[in-house]
């Protein structure tokens, strides 16, 4: 009888010291499941989660980008517009090195006096800048601003419509190439061939106009008239003066005298063929009156004297 309870308690004693490790390594697996768990979770929290870019695009700031054509006319009254024009050039090509000058015309009004046009095409980017020193420019320089016009055109649907118009051609092409190179029946190859030629005329055409819709988005036409002032076009009058007077007829009596000078010397010049004319209707007039039977214009002689 002690001997079976001695064995009890021996196996009573192994079966729990087994069930007390079969806790332990469940809590120590439990435990490593939970760090790896946690650490994936820090892992991932340092990377941000992957988004929709068209959807980020659609709520970006903004909204849709505008295409905008925009122009500019301004009218100034200088005292110099040459001055103020040769000013004005060499300033828009230091501002903007890639503007260009066009249609640059002189009108002249008076002495030394011009109305000038200058157009030019800057930068989208600059354009705010140059209007706002254009817009200065006439009160910082003794000058008045008579007029300033702006237009502006929003050109964004036909921008992307034409965009969204080449990209179709584009695919409509590639796939008629495709087919062109299966193709082996003639009909079939003269058809798809046709197409293929109408599909690459309207891509021209459209490539075209996406490229002048560019120049016009990205470059603004600014033109600038200059006026001369009215104090400049109408001098004050002048007193009478007799120094000024004795001045005038002096100027008179040398263009007189040149003129009579002229006429002198165009004289002599052609006196080789006016005296040989001259001569020639003399001799005319006096061999007609010889055989015309009219005497000749006697000469007045004095009678004879008589000696007593």
């Amino acid at each position: 009888m002690p001997h079976n309870v001695s064995n009890f308690s021996w196996t009573t004693f192994f079966m729990a010291g087994l069930v007390i490790l079969a806790v332990l390594v469940a809590g120590c697996g439990a435990e490593s499941t939970a760090g790896t768990t946690s650490s994936g979770v820090n892992n991932g929290s340092s990377i941000p989660a992957p988004t929709n870019a068209n959807s980020q695009k659609s709520t970006a700031p903004g909204g849709t980008q505008q295409y905008l054509i925009k122009s500019l006319n301004i009218t100034m009254e200088v005292k110099d517009t040459q001055k103020v024009a040769s000013d004005l050039q060499s300033w828009m090509s230091t501002t903007d090195p890639l503007s260009t000058a066009e249609n640059i015309n002189y009108q002249q009004v008076g002495d030394n006096l011009f109305n000038i046009s200058m157009t030019f095409s800057v930068q989208a980017t600059l354009y705010p800048r140059i209007e706002s020193y254009l817009n200065s420019y006439p009160a910082l320089h003794n000058g008045h601003l008579i007029s300033t016009t702006k237009s502006t055109q929003d050109v964004s649907g036909d921008y992307v419509d034409t965009q969204s118009r080449l990209k179709n051609l584009r695919g409509e092409q590639s796939r008629l190439l495709t087919l062109l190179g299966h193709a082996t029946a003639l009909g079939d190859i003269l058809a798809i061939d046709q197409r293929l030629t109408d599909v690459e005329g309207q891509i021209e055409q459209i490539e075209a106009h996406l490229n002048q819709l560019n120049g016009q988005v990205s470059f603004y036409t600014i033109a600038i008239s200059l006026q001369p002032s009215q104090a400049v076009l109408t001098p004050p009058p002048t007193a009478w003066s007799l120094a000024r007077i004795w001045q005038d007829a002096l100027g008179a009596a040398g263009a007189f005298a040149q003129v009579l000078a002229t006429v002198l010397i165009w004289l002599v010049v052609f006196s080789v063929y006016i005296i040989p004319l001259a001569l020639v209707v003399w001799f005319v007039i006096r061999w007609r009156r010889l055989h015309s039977g009219r005497p000749l214009p006697a000469i007045a002689t004095s009678p004879p004297k008589t000696v007593s």
